[in-house]
């Protein structure tokens, strides 16, 4: 691979993608941060910044915001700027809870005609610090899954799947389906974040549960249904299988979510406000 050519991460300030600019940079890997609140600033709906932060750089790994698409011509303009390899953030659930603008995405880096490889992790242990911060702060945690098992995965172990599509040609035309270790409902998960605070965190997997409270929220109805749609789909499935691709990428074990929590409880970050 060249190294004298920058790694464009677009995203690169996110939980997964910040991760991803410091472990090329451990490697001395040249590599450019892309998104609203860098500089150059990145911004999907404006075009005009678009080529500013592509030019120079021959890989990219394209990780979306949520709710956003990847809008027509984008990856055209990435091969007009010389980039030949894109790396997508995609997600396991792509399919099962029906993520149109992700799915979407996948085709368009299939059909591109660039080198490609995309990338599909599982839920993220850090999901729990993040979109799930208060509610385990809170000590209840609601999401309309039932006992079924996930597959939690680190986002270091994400980053470093990541890195290894970037800077070699032996994932070209895969799609890595990325768990942890272990398959965990989210009632055990919350056992060992509770283990790992003294704090007892409770969970409740039912779908009404979780529909009081995205309305007390005040989520438009019609948005609660759509996800509680995709949760019963996710649901359904069923308990994950561990597919074992960290451990194949990174001739190591992945992670479990019991040392993260671990490593998280100790950091602070369920104190309650205040307490970190």
């Amino acid at each position: 691979m060249k190294t004298d050519t920058p790694v464009l991460v677009l995203g690169g300030t996110g939980t997964v993608g910040s991760r991803v600019v410091a472990r090329l940079r451990d490697r001395g890997v040249p590599v450019r941060a892309a998104g609203r609140h860098t500089d150059p600033v990145f911004d999907w709906e404006d075009p005009s910044s678009w080529d500013g932060v592509l030019a120079g750089a021959d890989r990219m790994y394209l990780l979306l915001p949520d709710d956003v698409g990847l809008p027509d011509g984008f990856l055209a303009r990435a091969d007009r700027a010389g980039v030949r390899r894109v790396v997508l953030h995609s997600d396991r659930g792509v399919e099962v809870m029906g993520v149109t603008r992700l799915a979407d995405a996948e085709r368009a880096v299939r059909g591109s005609g660039l080198e490609w490889t995309i990338v599909r992790p599982d839920w993220f242990a850090q999901n729990f610090e993040t979109f799930f911060r208060d509610a385990v702060a809170g000590g209840r945690l609601c999401v309309p899954v039932g006992e079924a098992k996930q597959g939690f995965v680190d986002a270091d172990d994400i980053a470093a799947v990541a890195v290894q599509t970037l800077t070699t040609d032996a994932y070209l035309g895969e799609v890595l389906e990325l768990t942890g270790p272990v398959a965990l409902s989210f009632r055990e998960a919350l056992d060992h974040i509770g283990r790992s605070t003294g704090r007892e965190v409770t969970f409740d997997g039912s779908v009404e549960a979780y529909r009081r409270e995205m309305t007390a929220a005040g989520l438009p109805a019609e948005v609660v249904e759509e996800l509680i749609e995709g949760f019963t789909r996710l649901a359904a499935r069923g308990d994950t299988e561990p597919t074992g691709t960290v451990e194949r990428v990174l001739g190591r074990p992945g992670r479990h979510l019991r040392d993260y929590a671990v490593e998280a409880a100790a950091r602070g970050v369920w104190a309650p406000d205040g307490q970190q």
